[in-house]
């Protein structure tokens, strides 16, 4: 009987419009929520006789919700320097225990503090995951979230950072008087030959111990230095504490030659130490400029000066603050004004973020609808960047929202006039036998 299809129709209604309204009470009391994304209510209709003859049969409705993650959400300002917030696609890679056992979750709720051990959380309790670098700052990226940590930088306070590199800008005066005498390798290191032009260095090594390194430069000719670097002999295993020595030519604009296949020199290699103290061997990058250009050394009319130099590495002393650059490298900044790299985020990306199934504390996990993820550093293949010092806001929009809630109402008193029009007119029939 079609009265009954329109009685079930109405109780559809019902019960469609209930399901929007449970997502409009979501979205409004989620207004405030750090990277919420809001849901949008859509409706399909349920058909049971699709051929239209003298009867018709009513079907009803059904509420079918759209969870609108891949929607952005405006980028705020924030004090704290480790909330972050993404520009573009992608998600936060967090677990829900700092373990590698648990459980995996992705999110842009990125309002992430350090906690009571040191590890970055956000206010779902999420623990924030990332590649930890090494010493040289690289990473593996194997494509699989069982290679990621807790992002956790406590740990380094108090300890010690090996001096890695060491960068010089410096200008070796041109009109300075060549040696007369020949020159042997070591010469300077021994106080045998008197410098042109020497500075001297303070290192770390392994274990934080503090030694001074010289580099020293006397003119051969035209165009043509020699320079060492060397320290105390007894500090080092090399003898006469001679680190490298090499030949050092100048273009006639004053830029250095650094081109192997004119000489081969050691100075423009990097320096292996081995130390005394017990400290492990230490490899140190030397920077001393580009072939050609003149951002390290070159050979001026001035007076041979030192202008900048920089040497990484010492002790680690208490963590003033945590940076977080825009390409996601976590830096930890010591009291005493040194910086090291110490994690780099990922950002993961689903071929359908739509499709990832929410959790609770406003995060979401991989389901067959979303495809599997891909993780890659912030920028890189389609991924968004890291903006540190913001949080996204949620992408709910009051108004719509209040707009919805008066449609949805409506439309369920109108499907309860439905029930009750049905029941009015079955009472005519039940009327018919009296």
């Amino acid at each position: 009987m079609s009265l009954y299809s329109a009685l079930y129709a109405g109780v559809s209604g019902l019960s469609a419009e209930s399901f929007a309204m449970a997502a409009v009470a979501d979205n409004i009391t989620n207004i405030n929520t750090v990277g919420y994304k809001g849901t949008d209510t859509q409706f399909r209709t349920l058909v049971t006789d699709s051929g239209l003859k003298s009867s018709y049969s009513a079907g009803g409705v059904a509420a079918s919700p759209q969870a609108l993650i891949s929607k952005q959400g405006l980028l705020q300002a924030s004090s704290n320097s480790t909330d972050l917030g993404i520009e573009g696609a992608g998600f936060f890679v967090t677990r829900t225990g700092p373990d590698a056992n648990a459980d995996v979750a992705f999110t842009r709720a990125g309002s992430f503090k350090p906690d009571e051990s040191g590890y970055l959380r956000n206010a779902s309790g999420l623990y924030l995951m990332g590649w930890r670098l090494d010493a040289e700052g690289g990473f593996t990226n194997t494509g699989n979230i069982n290679g990621l940590e807790a992002v956790r930088v406590s740990d380094l306070t108090g300890s010690a950072a090996a001096t890695s590199s060491i960068d010089i800008r410096a200008n070796l005066q041109s009109s300075a008087e060549a040696l007369a005498t020949p020159y042997n390798a070591g010469d300077m290191a021994t106080g045998a030959v008197e410098p042109t032009f020497s500075r001297s260095f303070d290192v770390y090594d392994a274990q934080g111990g503090t030694h001074r390194v010289t580099m020293s430069f006397v003119k051969t000719g035209a165009n043509q230095w020699q320079g060492e670097v060397y320290a105390d002999p007894s500090e080092v295993t090399a003898a006469n504490g001679l680190l490298a020595s090499g030949e050092i030519r100048f273009n006639s604009d004053g830029s250095p030659i650094i081109d192997d296949t004119q000489y081969t020199s050691a100075m423009f290699d990097p320096l292996a130490i081995n130390w005394t103290n017990g400290a492990g061997a230490q490899t140190i990058n030397m920077g001393l400029g580009t072939n050609g250009g003149l951002s390290g050394l070159s050979q001026f009319g001035s007076e041979s000066a030192l202008i900048t130099s920089d040497v990484d590495g010492g002790m680690l002393g208490t963590i003033s603050s945590v940076q977080v650059s825009d390409d996601g490298v976590v830096s930890a900044v010591f009291d005493n004004g040194v910086t090291r790299d110490v994690f780099q985020l990922p950002i993961a990306t689903f071929a359908n973020p739509d499709g990832l199934t929410r959790m609770s504390g406003n995060a979401y996990m991989v389901s067959d609808q979303s495809g599997a993820y891909a993780i890659n550093r912030p920028g890189a293949l389609g991924s968004g960047v890291v903006r540190a010092g913001t949080l996204e806001a949620s992408t709910v929009d009051l108004a719509e929202e209040f707009s919805n809630m008066i449609r949805f109402q409506r439309a369920y008193s109108a499907s309860s006039k439905i029930i009750t029009t049905v029941d009015d007119m079955l009472q005519e029939v039940s009327n018919l036998k009296r």
